[in-house]
């Protein structure tokens, strides 16, 4: 074999361990790839307890319900399917009913969602362009969520102890 061959069979098998390295990486990431899951999502999807992704839909009325230290559980909806979450800390200052969230967290046993980080919408014109994206073909859609922010940019998201989070991921 001349030093020519030793060469490109070298940065040949180079490339052919590189572009398995990546194609094991992308496939364990492929679940994780997305934004946030809904409630139909994960109803759709029967995601088990104790696996974790994040959650996003509108904070339903009437469901939010605080306890003692903290302890706060809601639901979360988007029209077809809804999810009870619990929570325990400082929720965001924006956070209220019928506004939308998106949680970080598992579901347990019982089919709760045990949130860890809760990310509210900074205004009234931000929203996620997935939530608006089922928000439309579920007919809930409202024509002033379509406005910008001043200076024509969206808004960032800030998490439970307010620290901005830019978009939400």
């Amino acid at each position: 074999m001349t030093r020519k061959q030793r060469r490109m069979t070298i940065i040949g098998g180079s490339l052919a361990v590189l572009a398995l390295a990546a194609a094991l990486v992308l496939n364990a990431l492929r679940d994780s790839i997305v934004f946030f899951s809904t409630p139909t999502m994960v109803a759709e999807k029967h995601v088990g307890p104790g696996k974790r992704f994040r959650l996003g839909g509108l904070v339903q009325p009437g469901s939010l319900q605080r306890g003692d230290n903290l302890a706060v559980t809601f639901e979360v909806a988007d029209g077809h399917a809804k999810l009870p979450v619990a929570y325990k800390g400082i929720l965001p200052d924006l956070f209220r009913e019928g506004q939308g969230v998106v949680a970080e967290g598992a579901l347990d046993t019982n089919g709760v969602f045990k949130a860890d980080t809760v990310l509210a919408k900074h205004d009234e014109t931000y929203m996620p362009k997935d939530v608006a994206d089922a928000l439309k073909k579920q007919g809930h859609w409202k024509d002033d969520y379509g406005g910008t922010a001043s200076g024509g940019s969206k808004p960032a998201a800030t998490t439970a102890q307010g620290n901005p989070q830019g978009a939400v991921r």
